[in-house]
């Protein structure tokens, strides 16, 4: 089950069992460890008795999920911190402070970049060339500022509440809070609702499903090159993730430093 079927399944649940079920996510995924696929079967079985409104029988599953679960643990399950691109600087895991997000975007020629950037230490950077089937359409620099959101809010199984998302550009944050307030059908012009090959939805339609659905959550303005640690942060990694496109290099201990770095100057800035 692809995370966008998983995500529209759950909410068919009570607020119970969409509780128990969210942990669970992990296990709805292809995978070779045959304890993990059991689980996966129990998880995937529950959402389709919900789907038919047989809620007991999606009880009974869930349990039979979580005992499965609780016995064989989660020591072969990627979370979503060790997944390509994501990663966590994990001395600022335990920091106090309100969760605040920066995302951002880089573009240059037909390769992209995006990335986020969390004050608890999450960060993600992923690059995106550009082909002749690309579903972006005419606004590229808004499309992939959007889609750092999605990566940014799919770094979790459920978004930590009230978490603000700092973003530099303006026409963004207005889409943004155009889905939050409920135009979930309204979409940038030019942005391909065609079928993908690789997911249930597009990209932006599943964002603004999960924005609409996430009316705690605050996407606020920041201004750009301006030195805020955390956006700084955001575009260094989106330039190293479009870089990456066509350099040679090891992303992975430059990205964590850099992360490491701007978060120790966020943190000490912070009022004590």
């Amino acid at each position: 089950m692809r995370p966008d079927q998983f995500l529209r399944a759950l909410d068919l649940l009570p607020t119970i069992l969409h509780t128990r079920a969210l942990p669970l996510r992990r296990y709805a995924h292809p995978t070779t460890c045959a304890d993990c696929q059991r689980i996966g079967d129990a998880v995937t079985l529950a959402l389709t008795a919900a789907n038919y409104d047989e809620l007991d029988s999606a009880g009974e599953l869930l349990d039979t999920a979580e005992r499965l679960a609780d016995a064989h643990g989660t020591a072969c399950r990627p979370q979503p911190d060790q997944e390509r691109g994501r990663g966590r600087v994990g001395r600022w895991s335990a920091a106090s402070a309100p969760v605040v997000a920066a995302t951002d975007a880089s573009l240059k020629g037909r390769a992209g970049g995006i990335a986020y950037v969390v004050s608890d230490g999450h960060y993600g950077l992923r690059g995106r060339g550009t082909g002749r089937l690309d579903p972006t359409g005419a606004s590229r620099v808004l499309i992939n500022e959007l889609r750092a959101v999605d990566f940014l809010l799919s770094a979790y199984e459920e978004a930590p509440a009230g978490m603000t998302v700092l973003l530099d550009s303006m026409v963004a944050l207005r889409w943004l809070r155009r889905w939050q307030a409920g135009e979930v059908s309204a979409m940038p012009a030019g942005y391909s609702l065609r079928q993908r090959r690789w997911a249930d939805r597009p990209t932006l339609v599943r964002l603004a499903e999960t924005v609409s659905h996430r009316p705690d959550l605050s996407f606020q303005h920041v201004k750009g090159h301006s030195g805020h640690a955390l956006n700084e942060a955001a575009d260094g990694l989106s330039h190293m993730a479009r870089r990456r496109l066509d350099e040679t290099f090891d992303v992975r201990p430059r990205a964590y430093a850099l992360v490491d770095a701007f978060l120790h100057d966020w943190h000490t800035a912070l009022p004590h």
